[in-house]
Protein backbone atom coordinates (compact mmCIF):
# COMPACT_ATOMS: atom_id res chain seq x y z
CA UNK A 1 0.00 0.00 0.00
CA UNK A 2 2.71 2.34 0.90
CA UNK A 3 4.34 1.74 -2.22
CA UNK A 4 1.03 2.76 -4.16
CA UNK A 5 0.40 5.77 -2.56
CA UNK A 6 4.44 6.29 -3.47
CA UNK A 7 3.34 6.49 -7.06
CA UNK A 8 0.38 7.85 -6.64
CA UNK A 9 1.77 11.06 -5.05
CA UNK A 10 3.98 11.80 -7.33
CA UNK A 11 1.39 12.92 -9.84
CA UNK A 12 1.62 16.65 -8.70
CA UNK A 13 5.26 16.46 -10.06
CA UNK A 14 3.78 15.61 -13.49
CA UNK A 15 1.60 18.49 -13.58
CA UNK A 16 3.63 21.63 -14.20
CA UNK A 17 2.34 22.28 -17.59
CA UNK A 18 2.41 25.16 -20.03
CA UNK A 19 1.18 25.39 -23.49
CA UNK A 20 2.90 25.51 -26.63
CA UNK A 21 2.95 27.97 -29.75
CA UNK A 22 0.61 24.92 -31.86
CA UNK A 23 -1.30 24.65 -28.33
CA UNK A 24 0.09 21.46 -27.21
CA UNK A 25 0.29 21.16 -23.56
CA UNK A 26 3.74 20.60 -22.13
CA UNK A 27 6.02 19.37 -18.73
CA UNK A 28 8.05 22.54 -17.86
CA UNK A 29 9.27 22.21 -14.19
CA UNK A 30 12.57 24.65 -14.91
CA UNK A 31 11.81 28.35 -15.00
CA UNK A 32 12.44 30.09 -17.79
CA UNK A 33 15.32 32.25 -16.05
CA UNK A 34 17.05 28.90 -15.39
CA UNK A 35 16.86 27.54 -18.73
CA UNK A 36 18.21 30.49 -20.58
CA UNK A 37 21.19 30.96 -18.08
CA UNK A 38 22.13 27.17 -19.26
CA UNK A 39 21.61 28.16 -22.44
CA UNK A 40 23.89 31.35 -22.09
CA UNK A 41 26.71 29.67 -20.54
CA UNK A 42 26.76 26.56 -23.12
CA UNK A 43 26.56 28.70 -25.55
CA UNK A 44 29.39 31.16 -23.82
CA UNK A 45 31.51 27.84 -23.39
CA UNK A 46 30.89 26.39 -27.27
CA UNK A 47 32.47 29.65 -28.89
CA UNK A 48 35.47 29.01 -26.12
CA UNK A 49 36.11 25.74 -27.68
CA UNK A 50 35.02 26.01 -31.27
CA UNK A 51 36.36 28.11 -33.54
CA UNK A 52 34.31 31.10 -35.70
CA UNK A 53 34.36 31.80 -39.29
CA UNK A 54 36.41 34.89 -40.53
CA UNK A 55 34.66 34.71 -43.81
CA UNK A 56 32.80 38.46 -44.56
CA UNK A 57 30.84 36.62 -47.01
CA UNK A 58 29.05 34.19 -45.07
CA UNK A 59 28.88 36.07 -41.62
CA UNK A 60 26.72 38.69 -43.63
CA UNK A 61 24.65 35.86 -45.03
CA UNK A 62 23.99 34.25 -42.07
CA UNK A 63 23.39 37.34 -40.52
CA UNK A 64 21.08 39.11 -42.85
CA UNK A 65 18.93 35.83 -42.99
CA UNK A 66 18.82 35.68 -39.15
CA UNK A 67 18.24 39.51 -38.92
CA UNK A 68 14.98 39.18 -41.46
CA UNK A 69 13.63 35.87 -39.20
CA UNK A 70 14.24 37.69 -35.76
CA UNK A 71 12.76 41.26 -36.61
CA UNK A 72 9.64 39.08 -36.26
CA UNK A 73 10.51 37.78 -32.91
CA UNK A 74 12.04 40.70 -30.99
CA UNK A 75 14.24 40.90 -27.85
CA UNK A 76 18.60 40.85 -28.15
CA UNK A 77 20.05 37.88 -30.39
CA UNK A 78 23.42 36.64 -30.73
CA UNK A 79 23.99 34.79 -33.86
CA UNK A 80 27.46 32.88 -35.02
CA UNK A 81 28.78 31.41 -37.82
CA UNK A 82 31.17 28.16 -36.66
CA UNK A 83 34.06 27.07 -38.86
CA UNK A 84 32.58 23.70 -38.98
CA UNK A 85 31.72 21.03 -41.64
CA UNK A 86 28.83 19.38 -40.41
CA UNK A 87 25.24 20.49 -41.85
CA UNK A 88 24.38 22.14 -38.81
CA UNK A 89 22.32 24.92 -36.73
CA UNK A 90 20.75 25.61 -33.60
CA UNK A 91 19.29 28.00 -31.26
CA UNK A 92 19.89 27.69 -27.80
CA UNK A 93 17.43 29.31 -24.45
CA UNK A 94 19.05 32.91 -23.86
CA UNK A 95 18.86 33.77 -27.43
CA UNK A 96 21.77 32.12 -29.07
CA UNK A 97 21.88 31.04 -32.67
CA UNK A 98 24.92 29.19 -33.82
CA UNK A 99 25.36 28.31 -37.95
CA UNK A 100 27.83 26.31 -39.18
CA UNK A 101 29.74 26.69 -42.30
CA UNK A 102 28.74 23.40 -44.09
CA UNK A 103 25.48 24.25 -43.63
CA UNK A 104 26.09 27.09 -45.07
CA UNK A 105 27.67 26.02 -48.27
CA UNK A 106 25.10 23.51 -48.59
CA UNK A 107 22.13 25.87 -48.81
CA UNK A 108 21.19 27.33 -52.21
CA UNK A 109 19.91 30.53 -51.38
CA UNK A 110 18.58 32.84 -48.17
CA UNK A 111 14.90 31.44 -48.21
CA UNK A 112 16.52 27.59 -47.59
CA UNK A 113 18.59 28.87 -44.60
CA UNK A 114 15.44 31.11 -43.13
CA UNK A 115 14.31 27.36 -42.85
CA UNK A 116 17.04 26.17 -40.46
CA UNK A 117 17.41 29.05 -38.78
CA UNK A 118 13.41 29.50 -38.64
CA UNK A 119 12.83 25.82 -37.53
CA UNK A 120 15.79 26.54 -34.50
CA UNK A 121 14.00 29.71 -33.37
CA UNK A 122 11.05 27.79 -33.16
CA UNK A 123 12.68 25.19 -31.02
CA UNK A 124 13.13 28.33 -28.34
CA UNK A 125 9.82 30.26 -28.96
CA UNK A 126 8.41 26.66 -27.69
CA UNK A 127 10.62 25.92 -25.04
CA UNK A 128 11.45 22.74 -26.23
CA UNK A 129 14.86 22.65 -23.71
CA UNK A 130 12.61 23.02 -20.87
CA UNK A 131 10.48 20.61 -21.93
CA UNK A 132 13.24 18.16 -22.92
CA UNK A 133 15.09 18.71 -19.81
CA UNK A 134 11.84 18.66 -17.57
CA UNK A 135 10.69 14.34 -19.46
CA UNK A 136 14.16 13.60 -18.74
CA UNK A 137 13.63 14.00 -14.55
CA UNK A 138 10.32 12.60 -14.98
CA UNK A 139 11.19 9.99 -16.43
CA UNK A 140 14.15 9.29 -13.93
CA UNK A 141 11.75 9.70 -11.29
CA UNK A 142 9.23 7.35 -13.04
CA UNK A 143 11.96 4.58 -13.11
CA UNK A 144 13.03 5.55 -9.05
CA UNK A 145 9.77 4.46 -8.01
CA UNK A 146 9.03 1.44 -10.49
CA UNK A 147 12.47 0.29 -8.72
CA UNK A 148 10.98 1.01 -5.60
CA UNK A 149 8.05 -0.87 -6.14
CA UNK A 150 9.74 -3.93 -8.38
CA UNK A 151 12.16 -4.62 -6.13
CA UNK A 152 14.84 -4.72 -8.38
CA UNK A 153 17.28 -7.57 -7.01
CA UNK A 154 14.87 -10.23 -7.83
CA UNK A 155 14.87 -11.81 -11.27
CA UNK A 156 11.41 -10.37 -12.30
CA UNK A 157 12.54 -6.66 -10.98
CA UNK A 158 15.68 -6.77 -13.05
CA UNK A 159 13.12 -7.82 -16.45
CA UNK A 160 10.82 -4.93 -15.34
CA UNK A 161 13.33 -2.42 -15.11
CA UNK A 162 14.87 -3.31 -18.45
CA UNK A 163 11.92 -3.20 -20.13
CA UNK A 164 11.01 0.08 -19.15
CA UNK A 165 14.16 1.44 -19.53
CA UNK A 166 13.91 0.43 -22.93
CA UNK A 167 10.38 1.85 -23.30
CA UNK A 168 11.06 5.14 -21.53
CA UNK A 169 13.73 5.55 -24.29
CA UNK A 170 11.73 4.85 -27.29
CA UNK A 171 9.05 5.63 -26.25
CA UNK A 172 8.65 8.58 -24.57
CA UNK A 173 12.44 10.11 -25.13
CA UNK A 174 12.96 9.59 -28.41
CA UNK A 175 9.24 10.19 -29.88
CA UNK A 176 8.89 13.31 -27.96
CA UNK A 177 12.28 14.41 -29.29
CA UNK A 178 10.48 13.65 -33.15
CA UNK A 179 7.84 15.65 -32.08
CA UNK A 180 9.39 18.48 -30.88
CA UNK A 181 11.49 18.69 -34.53
CA UNK A 182 8.06 18.61 -36.10
CA UNK A 183 6.58 21.40 -33.96
CA UNK A 184 9.57 23.46 -34.77
CA UNK A 185 9.48 22.97 -38.50
CA UNK A 186 5.67 24.24 -38.70
CA UNK A 187 6.93 27.26 -36.39
CA UNK A 188 9.73 27.90 -38.94
CA UNK A 189 7.85 27.71 -41.50
CA UNK A 190 5.11 30.04 -40.36
CA UNK A 191 8.33 32.61 -39.47
CA UNK A 192 10.27 32.29 -42.79
CA UNK A 193 6.86 33.32 -44.29
CA UNK A 194 6.18 36.05 -41.89
CA UNK A 195 9.87 37.61 -42.91
CA UNK A 196 8.69 37.41 -46.39
CA UNK A 197 10.90 34.09 -47.44
CA UNK A 198 9.57 31.71 -49.60
CA UNK A 199 8.23 28.92 -47.89
CA UNK A 200 8.20 26.31 -50.69
CA UNK A 201 12.58 26.22 -50.50
CA UNK A 202 11.92 24.69 -46.73
CA UNK A 203 10.98 21.75 -48.77
CA UNK A 204 13.85 21.86 -51.02
CA UNK A 205 15.84 22.45 -47.93
CA UNK A 206 15.04 18.89 -46.61
CA UNK A 207 15.12 17.11 -49.84
CA UNK A 208 18.95 18.30 -50.17
CA UNK A 209 19.29 17.18 -46.24
CA UNK A 210 17.98 14.24 -46.91
CA UNK A 211 19.76 13.60 -50.13
CA UNK A 212 23.04 14.74 -47.72
CA UNK A 213 22.31 12.06 -45.13
CA UNK A 214 21.26 8.89 -47.16
CA UNK A 215 22.46 6.25 -45.74
CA UNK A 216 23.59 7.53 -42.23
CA UNK A 217 20.27 8.66 -40.81
CA UNK A 218 19.09 5.48 -38.40
CA UNK A 219 15.18 4.39 -38.94
CA UNK A 220 12.66 6.81 -37.64
CA UNK A 221 11.55 5.05 -34.72
CA UNK A 222 15.47 5.10 -33.17
CA UNK A 223 16.05 8.73 -34.33
CA UNK A 224 15.66 12.20 -32.65
CA UNK A 225 14.19 13.37 -36.32
CA UNK A 226 11.73 12.67 -38.08
CA UNK A 227 12.43 10.90 -41.68
CA UNK A 228 12.94 13.35 -44.73
CA UNK A 229 9.96 12.29 -46.20
CA UNK A 230 8.06 12.78 -42.84
CA UNK A 231 8.62 16.70 -42.33
CA UNK A 232 8.04 17.20 -46.06
CA UNK A 233 4.99 15.90 -46.07
CA UNK A 234 3.95 17.83 -42.97
CA UNK A 235 5.28 21.12 -44.21
CA UNK A 236 3.64 20.33 -47.89
CA UNK A 237 0.33 19.99 -45.45
CA UNK A 238 0.82 23.52 -43.77
CA UNK A 239 1.94 25.01 -47.30
CA UNK A 240 -1.31 27.21 -48.04
CA UNK A 241 -1.41 28.80 -44.85
CA UNK A 242 2.45 29.67 -44.98
CA UNK A 243 2.22 30.71 -48.88
CA UNK A 244 -0.98 33.41 -47.22
CA UNK A 245 1.18 34.93 -44.69
CA UNK A 246 4.19 35.52 -47.16
CA UNK A 247 1.67 37.23 -49.80
CA UNK A 248 0.80 39.35 -46.86
CA UNK A 249 4.69 39.80 -46.03
CA UNK A 250 5.44 40.84 -49.07
CA UNK A 251 2.64 43.45 -49.53
CA UNK A 252 3.52 45.18 -46.11
CA UNK A 253 6.70 45.40 -47.65
CA UNK A 254 8.88 42.41 -46.35
CA UNK A 255 10.93 41.27 -48.81
CA UNK A 256 14.92 39.88 -47.75
CA UNK A 257 17.59 40.50 -49.69
CA UNK A 258 20.60 38.41 -48.34
CA UNK A 259 23.19 37.45 -51.25
CA UNK A 260 25.46 33.91 -50.39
Amino acid sequence: MKKITLLICTLPFLTACATSPLGRSQLTLMSDAEVNTMGIQAFTELKQKQPTSNNKVDNDFVNCVASALLKQVGGDWEVVVFEDKTLNAFALPGNKIGVHTGLVSLVDNADQLAAVIGHEIGHVQAHHGNERMSQEMAVQQSLAITQAIFAPTSALGQTAMSALGLGAQYGVVLPYSRLHESEADIIGLNLMAQAGFDPRQSVNLWVKMGQASEGQAPPEFMSTHPASTTRIKDLEKNMPKALQTQQAAMVAGKKPVCIK
